[in-house]
């Protein structure tokens, strides 16, 4: 029997890539093993030397549809108000003294450059 990755010619046991060494089974391997989402079935695109695995996870963080991780993602929606700061955090923290939504790193009125409505900042925080 004919390989078809290497077009070499074997008898029925060394047909199998592993049994005769082929050198040429990485084109075939990859075709065949495309990653699927196991939440929405989607095949996902991955480049040699990627590792499935986290491609898949990037895909159900980012990309997915399914319901499951749509929730996921929505739990985290309260953006910080401070400037370059991405952070997003599950519960509104909210500055006692400009009443803006911060992250817990930014929370205090000293870390967020507070303007407050008529209380002076202390030192202290």
């Amino acid at each position: 029997m004919r390989c078809d990755a290497c077009e070499e010619i074997f008898c029925k046991d060394h047909i199998t890539y592993a049994n005769h060494k082929c050198m040429s089974s990485y084109k075939k391997d990859e075709e065949m093993n495309v990653p699927v989402c196991p939440l929405c079935n989607t095949p996902i695109p991955i480049k040699r030397g990627e590792m499935p695995d986290i491609k898949v996870g990037e895909h159900i963080d980012r990309d997915c549809q399914s319901d499951p991780a749509q929730n996921k993602r929505k739990i985290f929606t309260n953006k910080c108000s401070k400037g370059g700061c991405k952070q997003k955090e599950m519960i509104r923290v909210t500055c006692d003294q400009c009443h803006i939504n911060y992250c817990l790193k930014h929370r205090h009125p000293l870390d967020h450059d507070c303007k407050p409505e008529d209380k002076p900042v202390s030192k202290s925080g």
